[in-house]
């Protein structure tokens, strides 16, 4: 399922997205990411305008990036981003990729669908595959000021849902940041092996 009044959000703004100054924590936890991986193939899983996919390029893995707005795999591949249009639901791989970035996108994706969406990846990740999985904290579903579609979770869920999908946590931290929508929000960022 895609929320299309999500992607038009996105659609309309890719510009003012790559002005978004990510946070220390995010920077630092993206670094990890490719560390623990180290060589190999990642899918940037809802890699928006593919900022992430090139870092992780240039740092030597191979990525393919998948986004469901058209305007950010256009904008990706433009940029030397193997970038492909897909959603959550186009995540069907076995024990394809060294490693999974899903940093702030399966947030987009309803709650009751979560399980569903980790179950895949995990499939989709090789033994011991890396998985980096951004999230903000809080509760409840609801749309933000620029009409996007969020699900909120709590750490203790996020926890759960990931182990019950097979994952071991490795690392586990929180912050603030400033998003697209300008609001203030606490965030977790987790990194996980299969």
């Amino acid at each position: 399922m895609t929320d299309e009044r999500t992607i038009n959000a996105y659609t309309t703004r890719v510009a003012d997205y790559l002005k978004i100054p990510l946070p220390p924590e995010q920077i630092e936890a993206r670094l990890t990411f490719a560390e623990a991986v180290g060589t190999g193939y990642v899918l940037d899983l809802g890699s928006g305008p593919g900022s992430d996919s090139a870092f992780f390029q240039r740092e030597g893995l191979t990525v393919r990036a998948m986004d469901a707005t058209p305007a950010f795999v256009d904008y990706a591949r433009e940029n030397g981003v193997d970038a492909y249009l897909g959603t959550f639901d186009d995540v069907t791989e076995e024990a394809e990729y060294d490693g999974v970035y899903a940093s702030f996108s399966l947030l987009h994706a309803p709650r009751a669908d979560f399980p569903r969406h980790l179950a895949a990846i995990h499939r989709a990740l090789k033994p011991d595959g890396i998985f980096f999985l951004g999230l903000k904290l809080g509760t409840g579903e609801h749309r933000d000021d620029l009409d996007r579609c969020y699900t909120y979770f709590s750490q203790t869920e996020v926890e759960g849902a990931l182990g019950q999908a097979g994952f071991t946590v490795d690392r586990i931290t929180t912050g603030m940041g400033t998003g697209l929508a300008g609001s203030y929000d606490g965030f977790i960022l987790v990194l996980a092996h299969a």
